[in-house]
């Protein structure tokens, strides 16, 4: 798989479920729509890996230096709240209530490309991160990433 592509919106219901969009469904490989790992991201948003990408960042994870501090906390940090989840007999995955909590995330979400996973975001606070970013400034990240300048 080259990474996914589209963006979906959802709801999330009172018990902190929601219904994995079929758009991104058929994107999935045969053995990765029955299990997940959602885990915190790098913004103030929530990754959810399928089972065949998580396997990879989770061995090389493991491979890491248990005796240096920085990998410690980075082990700590990466993997804290990391929770393997399957969706329900209608297709729900239920977001934990200390992930929700981290990312902000009320009633409306938004699940966006991230390479082989996606993330899931707030409506809102998705909307206010790409309202603050200009496209003059995505020019210069673009240059900056795709150049090495």
């Amino acid at each position: 798989m080259t990474g996914f592509l589209g963006e979906f919106e959802a709801t999330v219901d009172a018990k902190g479920r929601f219904l994995l969009p079929a758009g991104f469904k058929k994107q999935l490989v045969e053995g990765d729509t029955e299990r997940f790992v959602i885990n915190r991201g790098f913004e103030k948003c929530l990754s959810l890996y399928p089972i065949s990408s998580w396997e990879p960042i989770a061995e090389k994870i493991n491979a890491l230096n248990d005796f240096d501090p920085k990998v410690r906390q980075f082990k700590r940090y990466f993997l804290n709240g990391a929770t393997l989840v399957e969706p329900d007999s209608a297709g729900r995955i239920l977001l934990p209530a200390t992930l929700k909590e981290y990312a902000g995330i009320q009633k409306d979400i938004v699940l966006v490309p991230a390479g082989n996973k996606m993330e899931i975001w707030d409506k809102v606070k998705y909307k206010e991160f790409f309202d603050a970013f200009s496209p003059e400034s995505f020019s210069d990240l673009a240059s900056q990433v795709m150049t090495g300048g």
